[in-house]
């Protein structure tokens, strides 16, 4: 059957285990859930055609598809139990995934240019429908698991996610790694073809992410124009390094008008509740404390613009997609050396990056943030934004649709 023309390509996008429409901070949705929905809407604009395949979060059988933009769809199928499942739980059942996968694309007589798959349980099924349908196969991972266990033993990724990844690194077509850190990690950890790698780095929305008025965000939001307010966002989880930044608090305690915010929750390995309240009594951070919880993107805005500092303590990211967003919004950024840290954020311009990364580190560098009073002018806040400027979706776009020329035009 031929193939189609470059203007009317028709790409099979997989994220098996996070829906695109997924609630943010909740379990497995989070960065990866922003990057599908935001670039497969951009090929969409672009005259691509994306059916983007992930799990039904109540285990219907038959496909459910909804229309997320101008030609692209989201199509849910059954993958295992309903609700949540560990993603090493889900691995028995990409088969019959796929499967349902090839019964959507017989019934509506489709032929793909290409499989994008997201993660390693998506590079698995995609897999699959590169060897069963003939097509290329692009992977980005968007973690990897041997480098989350370096970077936090506890974590200990499964062996089968590990000899998965090593497996698909082999066999897939080509790998795209957010930064030249992760490529590197590819090649080091797996072994990986060097030539099969691509860097394209994550995105952010600019319209969406921008600067507002600080003072008007506040107020919408309840907090005082007179705090100090810390803002971390992002899963509970302990890679992401939730008490580095309570100690850090801790620390920052005789600031007398300190705010921590935390908007986000949940995440694989998160202490209960109960725990963590427990935590920030013990640090004498209590009072300080404010639990936002999960917000929905189209609300982040706020919170970055009502923020002094927005504070990553994560133990590792394969990007940092929170970073891009509140410096869009010009709000400075503490962060370890992780993901693309070290390239945006510079010292007295953008932000911190504490050296060791250690809370003492990290209470150093966010009190600094807090005196530096030329950070929240409205100069400063434009210089911040112009920092990620290069980050557009739109570019982002451009450059994954020259990897999918590139490998459509060699089948």
């Amino acid at each position: 059957m031929p193939r189609s023309r470059p203007n009317n390509r028709h790409i099979a996008m997989l994220s098996v285990h996070s829906s695109p429409l997924g609630r943010l901070g909740s379990r497995d949705t989070g960065g990866m859930s922003v990057y599908v929905c935001s670039l497969a809407t951009e090929l969409g604009r672009r005259g691509y055609r994306v059916d983007v395949f992930t799990r039904h979060p109540e285990g219907r059988n038959g496909p459910a598809v909804t229309r997320l933009s101008a030609n692209v769809r989201l199509i849910e199928l059954k993958a295992g139990e309903n609700g949540y499942s560990h993603p090493a739980e889900l691995y028995p059942h990409l088969g019959s995934f796929f499967e349902s996968m090839e019964h959507f694309r017989a019934g509506e007589s489709l032929r793909y240019d290409l499989v994008h798959s997201h993660y390693w349980l998506s590079g698995q099924v995609g897999a699959l429908a590169q060897r069963e349908w003939g097509v290329p196969h692009a992977i980005m991972f968007h973690t990897l698991g041997a480098r989350k266990n370096g970077a936090m033993p506890p974590e200990e990724e499964p062996n089968l996610r590990l000899q998965t990844e090593e497996r698909l690194v082999r066999t897939c077509h080509r790998i795209v790694a957010a930064t030249p850190r992760e490529g590197r990690d590819l090649e080091r950890l797996y072994g990986a073809d060097p030539e099969r790698i691509r860097v394209v780095p994550c995105g952010v929305d600019l319209e969406l992410f921008r600067p507002l008025d600080r003072e008007l965000s506040r107020r919408a939001l309840g907090f005082s124009p007179h705090e100090a307010i810390v803002l971390f966002v992002g899963r509970f989880s302990p890679i992401k390094g939730l008490e580095r930044l309570l100690e850090a608090a801790g620390l920052l305690g005789d600031h007398p008008r300190l705010r921590l915010v935390l908007v986000g929750g949940e995440g694989a390995g998160a202490p209960a509740p109960r725990e963590l309240a427990q935590r920030i009594a013990e640090l004498g951070i209590d009072g300080l404390t404010r639990f936002a919880g999960q917000v929905t993107h189209q609300r982040l805005p706020e919170y970055y613009s009502a923020a002094d500092v927005l504070v990553v303590p994560s133990h590792y990211e394969s990007f940092g997609l929170v970073t891009l967003e509140a410096l869009a919004c010009g709000t400075p950024v503490v962060s370890t050396a992780v993901g693309v840290m070290e390239q945006i954020i510079l010292p007295g311009e953008t932000g911190c990056v504490p050296s060791g990364g250690s809370p003492a580190a990290f209470a150093e560098c966010i009190r600094g943030v807090l005196l530096d009073g030329a950070r929240g002018t409205p100069e400063a806040r434009a210089r911040a934004r112009e920092k990620v400027l290069e980050f557009s979706w739109s570019r982002v776009a451009s450059a994954i649709i020259d990897q999918y020329t590139e490998l459509i035009g060699t089948f």
